[in-house]
């Protein structure tokens, strides 16, 4: 399969468990579809991607030209993608099911999940603050 249509995609296979975590975030299915069987079917992909395209000449991770030369495989660069595609959505299944269990309302999680999917980081720096705003306690303090 041509890199630029895996990488669509593996694009598509995401986004439906990002609308459950935002549409149906209280449904049985939704925990399971997108903090387990989405990351898992991804990862597969990814072990697939890497040990069939593992370290191109001149390629690997002990310096910046390593990692770009790495990159500049079609096949790498989508394993890099759905590296953060299954971190950030099992950053943003975590984040509902923190905020389930602390009583945040869903409505303030929204916008985080949005960040998550759309820049990981923010996202999930952003759900802290929602978090520690609404909750008005740090979470490592009991």
């Amino acid at each position: 399969m041509p890199a630029g249509t895996l990488f669509a995609l593996v694009n598509i296979l995401v986004f439906p468990a990002w609308l459950l975590l935002i549409l149906v975030p209280s449904w049985k299915w939704t925990r399971v579809i997108a903090a387990y069987l989405t990351p898992a079917l991804l990862g597969i992909v990814w072990a697939v991607l890497m040990l069939g395209q593992f370290a191109p000449h001149g390629g690997g991770y002990g310096s910046i030209e390593q990692l770009k030369e790495m990159a500049r495989d079609p096949y790498i660069l989508v394993a890099i993608w759905l590296h953060n595609l299954i971190l950030d959505v099992f950053l943003g299944a975590w984040a509902v099911r923190d905020a389930q269990r602390l009583g945040v309302p869903h409505a303030y999680v929204i916008p985080c999940l949005i960040l998550t999917f759309l820049a990981g980081p923010v996202g999930l720096l952003t759900y802290f603050a929602v978090r520690i705003a609404v909750v008005r306690r740090f979470p490592w303090k009991s």
